[in-house]
């Protein structure tokens, strides 16, 4: 094991300074990997050296596809799978507690408790043999439901591994970048609904990344885990069918996330009688419950027995639709508002760009984004090409899923292990699809500085595993193209060994900003 205390001494300086800026085009290749991709990797840097600009606009024209995609179950097969798994969980304690009850009280031939005898140690209603027997039948009953596997947990590793290895294999990894953010931005939690938390993004968030904002809108907002996490399946309509008879109310959670965090962002004119409207425009979009359609069960449904009849006024306007045809027109007026095309704007910018992004470039992208009808592949192409995108230093803390794929993209590997990526990750403090809210992992420095110590334990661990196989010089010679800065070359070549040279590389500013 490497001496933490070397690694220590080095950590502070080479952590926290931001690396210097150069006009070299093999420079300008490695801010490309680092502030718009997942970081250089084994022939990246001379890949896109010639015009490291075009070849991100390039990266965002060619297909977004998801290698082993098809082997991975739909959102609702997942959620109906784990749902059946509860099922026969709950069937299995019963029988099982049922059991043991019976075995703990025998009847004799005469009919007569054969406890009857001795009554003294009787709780109310109980005979002394099911008293005794309480405890073994609820141990037992517990037995048999945790005998039955749970299918949760693999189904959300193997789309940990698809997704992470997607990033490792990327020539740039803008594109995924991207699908990482708006993943963020539209987020749920696995902590709340794991068996769709993966195929969620694969289904609402990447196929429109690079599509118009309205499309990628209406997917996040229809789909069942949207409506799952933010608790829109049971809200009702004080005046619909199903509110009137239940006597149960309006859940505003999903109406007023969709306002303030994913699309007109905060202090942007909406009222509380607004998210009340529109909470109403929303009733009745829920889900199939897997126990009344073992073949549909977990898609998305609209049912009108929970839906607010009549018109509702939002941000001044009426809309009269019917059904989910009224929640869709709305959504699609929010998706074209002045408003949501700042707020996209700046969000992308602060988080590729700068944590306060230049007002300039802002009101290019948002600008792009009224002008395109939304089009988010012209937005993405606009920040690029714009120069206060370059001019930037590279001050930018990663973070963390950032940089551990990054890490391990330098070493050249390309197999994820996804038990280990999701274990780093949650001890880094930013486990994969948990946001501790439903506004995202934040985007500003404040918020992950604090856990960049825990990093050193994560890159000393790596370089452990791989010091084997790579080589640190080389990385610096081939993967960065001795860009890297003269300090983090002297701190490598004085290193006590090759596990120390490595955590130092990874731990540099050189790695953990962009």
């Amino acid at each position: 094991m490497v001496d933490r205390t070397g690694l220590v001494r080095w950590f502070g300086w080479l952590t926290y300074r931001a690396p210097a800026m150069s006009n070299s085009t093999k420079a300008e290749a490695v801010l490309a990997l680092h502030r718009f991709g997942m970081g250089p990797r084994p022939g990246s840097i001379a890949a896109i050296e010639a015009d490291p600009r075009a070849a991100l606009i390039a990266e965002l024209d060619r297909p977004l596809r998801l290698a082993d995609a098809a082997s991975l179950p739909s959102s609702a097969k997942a959620y109906r799978t784990v749902a059946d798994a509860n099922a026969k969980r709950a069937a299995r304690a019963k029988q099982e507690a049922k059991k043991q009850q019976m075995a703990a009280a025998p009847v004799m031939a005469d009919g007569q408790d054969a406890s009857q005898g001795n009554n003294q140690t009787r709780k109310p209603g109980q005979t002394q043999g099911q008293g005794q027997g309480a405890e073994t039948a609820e141990m037992a009953a517990k037995k048999a439901a945790d005998a039955v596997p749970d299918p949760g947990r693999p189904i959300y590793l193997e789309e940990a591994k698809v997704r992470t290895e997607a990033a490792l294999a990327a020539e740039i990894g803008f594109a995924e970048r991207l699908v990482w953010f708006w993943s963020n931005h539209f987020c749920i939690s696995a902590n709340k609904i794991q068996s769709m938390s993966g195929a969620y993004e694969r289904e609402a968030i990447r196929p429109h990344v690079l599509g118009r904002f309205n499309d990628l809108l209406q997917a996040a907002e229809s789909h069942p885990a949207m409506l799952f996490y933010l608790d829109n399946l049971g809200s009702m309509g004080a005046n619909s069918i199903a509110g009137i008879n239940r006597s149960r109310g309006l859940n505003e959670n999903f109406a007023r996330e969709i306002m303030e965090l994913h699309t007109l962002g905060v202090r942007s004119g909406y009222t509380q009688d607004d998210v009340i409207s529109f909470a109403n425009v929303l009733t009745g979009w829920t889900l199939i419950p897997p126990g009344n359609d073992p073949e549909r069960g977990g898609e998305f449904s609209f049912n009108p027995r929970l839906h607010e009849p009549g018109g509702q006024t939002v941000l001044g306007k009426l809309y009269d639709q019917e059904g989910v045809e009224q929640g869709r027109a709305v959504l699609r007026d929010l998706a074209a508002h002045p408003a949501t095309a700042t707020h996209v704007a700046t969000k992308l910018a602060r988080h590729f760009i700068a944590e306060t992004p230049p007002p300039s470039l802002v009101e290019q992208m948002a600008k792009t984004f009224r002008e395109t009808d939304g089009d988010l592949k012209e937005v993405a192409k606009t920040m690029v090409s714009a120069p206060e995108a370059w001019s930037e230093p590279p001050s930018k803390l990663k973070r963390p899923g950032e940089w551990v794929v990054g890490m391990v993209r330098a070493t050249g590997i390309t197999q994820a292990d996804p038990t280990r990526f999701t274990g780093g990750q949650e001890l880094l403090g930013e486990a994969l699809w948990r946001p501790p809210a439903p506004k995202g992992y934040p985007d500003d420095e404040a918020s992950w500085i604090d856990g960049v110590g825990r990093r050193l334990d994560i890159a000393n661990n790596f370089a452990e595993r791989v010091a084997g196989q790579a080589d640190p010089q080389d990385i610096i010679e081939t993967v960065f193209a001795s860009t890297v800065s003269p300090e983090v070359k002297q701190a490598v070549n004085r290193a006590e060994s090759r596990q120390q040279a490595l955590a130092l590389l990874f731990m540099s500013a050189d790695f953990q900003r962009r």
